[in-house]
């Protein structure tokens, strides 16, 4: 829902209400034809938006809004080609203020000229994302992913990385299955927002924006203001999901316990098919969670209607045949011009699933696998920017499966930017010259006379400067954790941006393997940086299959100095080697061997600690586990959840990083001050703060 006002809230409940409409037309040469309600046609404006078909709920929707209106305008039709159209709904409020509602942005499609009006039809930026799905892109975090579509298609993204990362499945790298049916990045962001359990739309603002499905009401819907409505007599909920893996070729089916409601099915998802087994669950079972929320009852109802509501808003009905504990969600809306607001909610009955048997959840999937004759190849382009300097730096890993035995190649372009070192340069100048000079003498009566001498003159002047030096750029190939040794392609160059061409060819690769290529860069003297998407790899060659994990490993390596054993001596061995023939004897042979002593060797101790640490992936705290915490119930409430009793704030402090919690810093000049006599921090009670002094936190009351 738009966030409005409390006001607005109030004038849209009440029986009667006053507003108009308006709206401006903006041309692709920037001209501007705004219009107001009187110059819209009666009955013809419209704006349909929704987030699932006409059957049943969907996951990874991608629809676009629809406008369409006509106007009493002689604007030329030929002029309209891609212009943009601004509505506004304007609601009158009880203190005398008008309230402006976006209705969003929308991008001309059809302009048809009658005698007296101009008929428009409008949609929704989401369109701009039927553009070619860049197939390089293989893998990458979900906001890397969502940055570069929404820059490739000229679409601002409304939630900030954080916001993104929140989400399920926010924070898991995806790769891109290679053999995929993506054609554009509109087919992408489907396979994305379903990833993460959303459904993704444009807002007013005219941004991409992802949405979760929810289970809080944002208002209410009376009797009063519907003008007719129907109320299906079940509730929709889905309690599993099936999802086809493509390395095994079976549909996976997870589901809740107990087991009772529709199954989502996700189909063939290429975003879903890398990964260790347990990452494949683990974002399964985020998905499942995501959708577990879904519990609304089917409707379909005309209203009054309210401009500010979206697809995915939760709503209650009251009065009439509606059930006031169920709630819905709006899965399609149209609102009228001047007129009426259509709701609906579409879903399926969980009692008619009951009826089919869970061995259809277990089909098996696609079984369509790479043949081996077929040119297959794997692409990298890398979604962060890398940093370069002396040390070794990956910037590639590329795994792929072979079939059969069979020779590949590697190759890429990588942009660089170089900063080489500077040099200083110092010179010494030096030059001859000849100098007159006056000098006097006495001639042979005795009178004085003046004569010039030239005297020869030596001059030397040190110069200094700085000039561009040349760093020189070093690239190691490692293949199946072995680095090529007897091969490093290197490139001498000054400061600038440059362009690096790799190639090498992987003969004779073991068949039915999985194998890992890497490339490691360095740059000495100076520094080098590869911004996001700077990189584009492959790997091409006959006889490729699916690879069946993605980087889902944990590496580790260790390096140390070599130990010297310094002082330890040891002492020489002498023996005599006789060589006999022995013809082995039925009752055997014994011989004793006497013991060697080793005396004034000493040995050195060598110890070494291994800790292994297991990161957590995912936790959830719930109240359940408040025995197990450490916390005063002073400040923080249990009851259904961890809150504070009481919020905060700080002006002007700075948040800093601790081991646990959140500290706030504030500092307060007393430069102005000749003593400090006390201090009160609100809304806490404190004890003198007297020559810097601190008070301990439990020392705090009043809270």
């Amino acid at each position: 829902m738009y966030p409005v006002s409390d006001l607005y809230k109030t004038a849209v409940q009440e029986n009667a209400r006053s507003f108009t409409w308006s709206g401006n037309i903006t041309t692709a040469t920037g001209k501007n034809y705004p219009f107001v309600n009187k110059d819209i046609v009666k009955g013809s404006g419209y704006i349909t938006r929704q987030c699932s078909g006409t059957s049943e709920i969907e996951l990874g929707s991608v629809y676009s809004a629809e406008l369409g209106i006509s106007l009493f305008s002689d604007v030329d039709r030929y002029s309209l080609e891609d212009a943009q159209i601004a509505l506004d709904f304007h609601m009158a409020l009880p203190d005398g203020n008008v309230e402006d509602i976006p209705m969003g942005i929308f991008y001309v499609a059809e302009a048809n000229r009658k005698i007296r009006t101009l008929e428009l039809k409008a949609y929704d930026g989401m369109l701009r994302f039927e553009k070619a799905y860049k197939k390089e892109q293989s893998s990458g975090y979900p906001y890397d992913f969502l940055n570069i579509m929404c820059n490739d298609c000229k679409v601002s993204l409304a939630q900030t990385q954080a916001e993104i990362e929140v989400l399920p499945n926010g924070t898991e790298l995806l790769g891109v299955y290679p053999d995929n049916d993506i054609e554009t990045w509109r087919d992408f962001l489907h396979y994305l927002s379903q990833a993460l359990g959303c459904f993704a739309f444009i807002n007013r603002d005219g941004k991409l924006q992802l949405v979760k499905y929810g289970e809080s009401p944002v208002c209410s819907v009376n009797s009063t203001h519907r003008y007719s409505s129907s109320f299906s007599d079940f509730v929709t909920r889905y309690t599993a999901i099936s999802s086809t893996n493509r390395r095994t070729n079976t549909a996976e089916y997870y589901a809740l316990d107990p087991d009772d409601g529709l199954t989502m099915n996700l189909a063939v998802n290429p975003l879903l098919q890398f990964g260790l087994d347990e990452t494949r669950t683990r974002i399964l079972k985020n998905i499942l969670n995501a959708i577990s929320v879904i519990n609304y009852v089917p409707f379909d109802s005309e209203t009054i209607g309210d401009p500010a509501l979206d697809p995915g808003d939760v709503l209650t009905f009251t009065g009439g045949q509606a059930d006031a504990t169920k709630i819905a969600a709006i899965t399609s809306i149209t609102v009228k011009v001047n007129g009426k607001c259509s709701l609906k909610c579409v879903g399926k009955n969980p009692r008619l699933s009951e009826a089919k048997s869970k061995n259809d959840k277990d089909i098996s999937g696609l079984t369509n696998s790479v043949e081996a004759t077929k040119m297959a190849t794997y692409s990298y382009v890398n979604a962060m920017a890398y940093t370069l300097g002396a040390d070794k730096v990956e910037i590639v890993n590329i795994e792929f499966a072979t079939q059969e035995e069979t020779d590949c190649e590697f190759k890429a372009a990588v942009l660089l930017q170089v900063t080489a070192a500077s040099l200083k340069r110092a010179v010494t100048a030096t030059g001859t010259g000849t100098t007159i000079l006056p000098e006097d003498t006495k001639d042979a009566d005795g009178n004085t006379k003046t004569e010039n001498r030239e005297l020869a003159t030596t001059v030397t002047v040190p110069v200094s400067w700085e000039e561009d030096g040349q760093s020189v750029v070093t690239v190691t190939y490692v293949v199946d954790g072995h680095e090529v040794e007897e091969f490093h392609p290197m490139e001498t160059w000054h400061s600038g941006d440059h362009i690096l061409n790799l190639f090498y060819p992987l003969l004779d690769m073991q068949e039915k393997t999985l194998h890992t290529f890497e490339v490691w860069i360095s740059v000495a003297p100076g520094s080098a940086v590869i911004q996001a998407q700077g990189i584009i790899a492959s790997i091409t060659g006959q006889g490729l299959g699916a690879q069946d994990r993605w980087n889902g490993r944990i590496e580790v390596s260790d390096e140390y100095l070599p130990i010297v054993f310094a002082g330890m001596q040891t002492l020489p061995l002498a023996a005599v080697l006789e060589m006999a023939l022995l013809t082995p004897e039925p009752a055997g042979i014994t011989e004793s061997i006497s013991k060697f002593a080793f005396t004034g060797m000493p040995l050195l101790e060598i110890a070494d600690q291994l800790r292994i640490f297991a990161p957590i992936v995912h936790d959830v705290i719930d109240v359940s586990d408040k025995q197990k915490m450490r916390y005063s119930k002073v400040y923080v409430t249990d009851d259904t959840q961890f809150t504070l009793r009481q919020a905060y704030t700080i002006s002007g402090g700075t948040e800093r990083a601790l081991n646990r919690g959140r500290m706030d810093s504030l500092t307060i000049s007393t430069a102005d001050f000749d003593t400090l006599t006390g201090i009160t921090i609100e809304p806490f009670k404190t004890d003198p703060f007297i020559d810097g002094n601190m008070q301990p936190a439990k020392k705090l009351t009043g809270t």
